[in-house]
């Protein structure tokens, strides 16, 4: 994902103009993040010859397509001693809250 936003944000820059390999690094460079220039290379090739805002209005559509959102159980009255489901919600909040970057981050 890193690649592909360094090359929307050079294209953004310069529309007319198709993002180099050496562009691209410098702007994952300038992140502060490793370079891995196979996959550098291959995004270019598979992006070779094609136009940037086709292809995400492509995207959008297969997008579109995909089902979102879904019905929503309705609950019914908790039974005797609903305080102890009560008491385990909030426990799995927590737990879900001390692993905010789930084990990664933007740019690794």
């Amino acid at each position: 994902m890193r690649y592909i936003a360094a090359y929307l944000l050079l294209q953004l820059a310069n529309p007319e103009a198709v993002p180099s390999a050496s562009a691209i690094k410098d702007v994952v460079t300038a992140a502060g993040v490793d370079v891995d220039t196979e996959r550098i290379d291959k995004l270019l090739s598979v992006l070779e010859n094609k136009n940037i805002e086709e292809l995400i209005a492509e995207g959008k559509s297969k997008l579109a397509s995909v089902p979102s959102g879904g019905a929503v159980a309705a609950g019914g009255a908790p039974a005797a001693g609903g305080a102890a489901p009560a008491a385990e919600a909030k426990a799995e909040s927590e737990a879900e809250e001390s692993d905010d970057d789930m084990g990664f981050g933007l740019f690794d």
